[in-house]
């Protein structure tokens, strides 16, 4: 009879185990990164680049045909030494996958018009 009592609970917490999801939406979003830094190197036969984020450190980058890009156009534009890159990432395999790189900054004035109150004439 005792045996019973220890068997059923037990079973019970590994069918709730076993039927519980593998990943919930708060781990897959854990597992996207963004960085920000200076191209450290790029190895277009590997279609990786290395990004120094001063926060936290050099990482390694590879990039794939759904990565998308903005400001900069591929990573043949990419060069060492470029700075305000910003890349978001995932870890699949052991490696950083590029979902987003970019070239930040610029902030200045868009557009030709100038409306800060001065005279036209």
């Amino acid at each position: 009879m005792r045996l019973t009592r220890t068997i059923v609970p037990i079973a019970l917490v590994v069918a709730a185990a076993a039927a519980a999801p593998a990943a919930t939406p708060a781990d897959a979003a854990a597992a996207v990164r963004e960085y920000e830094g200076t191209v450290v190197s790029v190895d277009r036969a590997d279609r990786t680049f290395r990004l120094r984020d001063t926060e936290r450190g050099t990482i390694r980058i590879r990039v794939n045909r759904n990565t998308r890009y903005e400001r900069i156009d591929r990573l043949g534009e990419l060069r060492a030494g470029m700075t305000n890159i910003e890349a978001t990432v995932r870890r699949s395999n052991g490696r950083w996958i590029a979902l987003e790189v970019e070239r930040s900054g610029g902030g200045g004035e868009h557009g030709d018009d100038d409306d800060r109150g001065g005279d036209d004439d």
